[in-house]
């Protein structure tokens, strides 16, 4: 079972990872994205099947995240290497194609492990998803069967709702009225 993170500094992190281009590797450390929002997301393995259709829409969405002042990060367990791999597959061979974003490998799970979302027995992540926020603190976190995919425009709502700064009731969306409490 997951921890709950929410509320909480998140765990640090440093990864390598491919570039998002498909030409070249970096790392991705937790530190690099002080000051900004982060949308962090786990899927399980590369070249599998639910997996492309998340990364591909986050990445088709990413000018919406930016301009709200967010950056994304996708990590899974597989190597750099593979990943880099699968950006250089073409999309109509199961590929993503090239990314608006780096994917980060934890290929020692420590990661995954630290938020909470590693299979111990499959030694593959959960899909687990967290915004923080730009001190670096958990402010969502969702966790769910690896068959079943997210959703690009609720990821993107819970954050515009959190950036507000205010009590927002279901289905809330920019210009809709905050919650005044009593």
């Amino acid at each position: 079972m997951a921890e709950r993170l929410v509320g909480r500094l998140a765990p640090d992190f440093s990864m390598e990872t491919a570039t998002g281009n498909g030409q070249g590797f970096s790392t991705a450390a937790l530190s690099d994205f002080r000051g900004k929002w982060l949308v962090l997301f786990f899927y399980p393995l590369d070249f599998t099947f639910v997996c492309p259709t998340e990364i591909t829409a986050l990445s088709e969405a990413y000018g919406q995240f930016s301009k709200v002042g967010a950056e994304i990060l996708g990590v899974s367990v597989d190597s750099k290497h593979s990943h880099r791999a699968w950006i250089n597959t073409p999309t109509t061979d199961n590929g993503l194609g090239q990314l608006n974003f780096p994917l980060a490998s934890d290929l020692t799970k420590n990661v995954a492990r630290d938020y909470g979302v590693l299979i111990e027995e499959e030694g593959i992540a959960l899909r687990g998803l967290f915004i923080l926020d730009p001190e670096g603190e958990v402010k969502y976190q969702v966790v769910n069967h690896n068959n079943v995919g997210r959703s690009v425009e609720e990821t993107f709502r819970v954050l515009q709702a959190l950036q507000s700064g205010g009590l927002c009731p279901i289905d809330w969306k920019p210009g809709d009225q905050h919650l005044v409490a009593k």
